[in-house]
């Protein structure tokens, strides 16, 4: 249940980011758990809501929203940059790798012949893989004004690097830790960048390292099992992409590989400090802190 913020409710300057940073809320634990993605390019006005708000056909919408277990998110080029056709990437986080395929239409409509049963079933839709990479920065000022604030920038500082790679999109979750980050294919999520800390942390990833001040966890996997592997990571200094990785968590026992050999951690949870999450809600929720209890090798 939420109750009223009075004291914040008519406050213009509150910004979600600047409140949880300032609280020392921890980024680890915060990425996507869907294991499915599809990612639609659309330059047109993105409402609070995106794909319900937006001018796609209606029989497309309704499509997508009935899309169970999959995060679809628009995207667009910075700039408002768009075409030639519809750009659509579909993204499969696998146990071993995260597999991408594109294809561009030539109308939104031909989205309603997209396979996005076998998508929603975590099988390919048959699309021509994708072997580029993906740099996905929340931007949707009408969700948050965070994500627009600081999301916007830190585009425009990717763009100019990886021109090919960086997309604005509606919705990765998590406006207070903006400006947020998906690089594919790794999985990686990242929060509180700038512009210049998000040029940093992205060269860091091309070169196989993980960027562990500002990672949120990596998509597709249980929030115990983000928690986990960033402990893990920042505890022994293996910060290599494929050094430490889930094999598979249970109530909370998260296994693991650490540099090939085998770990646990334990993760447990406890009830966080209420308080609000988005510029747009002038709500305070309950939240969930989780802390990592025991940590090493196993035999």
């Amino acid at each position: 249940m939420s109750t009223a913020l009075p004291d914040q409710s008519h406050d213009p300057t509150f910004r979600c980011s600047g409140a949880s940073r300032a609280d020392g809320e921890a980024l680890a634990g915060t990425a996507p758990t869907e294991r499915a993605f599809l990612l639609v390019e659309h330059a047109g006005a993105w409402g609070r809501q995106a794909v319900a708000d937006s001018r796609l056909p209606a029989p497309v919408k309704q499509r997508l929203a009935d899309l169970a277990g999959v995060r679809v998110m628009l995207v667009r080029r910075h700039g408002g940059i768009s075409g030639p056709g519809v750009r659509v990437f579909t993204v499969l986080v696998e146990p071993d790798r995260v597999s991408i395929e594109t294809t561009v239409l030539d109308d939104p409509e031909q989205l309603l012949d997209l396979d996005t049963a076998a998508l929603a079933e975590g099988r390919s839709p048959g699309l021509t893989p994708y072997d580029g990479g993906l740099l996905l920065v929340c931007t949707n000022g009408r969700r948050d004004l965070c994500c627009a604030e600081l999301g916007r920038p830190v585009t425009a500082a990717l763009a100019a690097r990886w021109p090919e790679e960086t997309w604005e999109t509606t919705h990765l979750g998590g406006h207070r830790f903006s400006a947020t980050l998906v690089d594919l294919p790794s999985g990686v999520t990242l929060g509180r960048l700038d512009p210049e800390s998000a040029v940093l942390a992205v060269e860091e990833l091309r070169a196989g390292r993980h960027p562990v001040g500002f990672s949120r966890g990596r998509v597709g996997v249980g929030v115990a099992a983000q928690v986990a592997q960033l402990h893990v990571v920042e505890a022994t200094g293996l910060d290599g992409l494929g050094d430490v990785v889930v094999v598979g968590e249970e109530d909370g026992v998260v296994r693991l590989t650490v540099d090939g050999a085998p770990w646990q951690v334990g993760v447990v949870a406890r009830a966080g400090e209420p308080r609000r999450q988005s510029c747009a809600d002038l709500s305070v929720k309950a939240t969930t802190v989780h802390e990592v209890v025991a940590s090493g090798p196993t035999m």
